[in-house]
C-alpha cells in the first residue's frame, strides 16, 4: 500500500527530462512568468458571482451591526 502512494521514480524522471528548460528573459524573469502574470490578471478581471456578492454584503451587515 505504501508503493501506492509514493510516485514512481521512472514516471518523475520522465516528466522532468521531457520538460523545455525554463530560461531567464534577457530581464531576468523566467519565460513562464509572463503567462502566469496574464492569468492571474484575468481572475483578477472576473465579475463577482452574485451569491458571493450577497454574502459579502452579509457579512458586511453583521459587522456593522457590532
Amino acid at each position: 500500500m505504501e508503493s501506492a502512494l509514493r510516485p514512481c521514480h521512472t514516471m518523475v524522471d520522465r516528466r522532468q527530462s521531457n520538460r523545455p528548460p525554463s530560461r531567464p528573459r534577457h530581464d531576468g524573469e523566467p519565460g513562464w512568468a509572463k503567462g502566469l502574470r496574464k492569468l492571474y490578471d484575468s481572475v483578477l478581471d472576473e465579475p463577482l458571482p452574485d451569491s458571493f456578492d450577497e454574502l459579502l454584503k452579509k457579512l458586511d451587515a453583521s459587522d456593522n451591526g457590532k
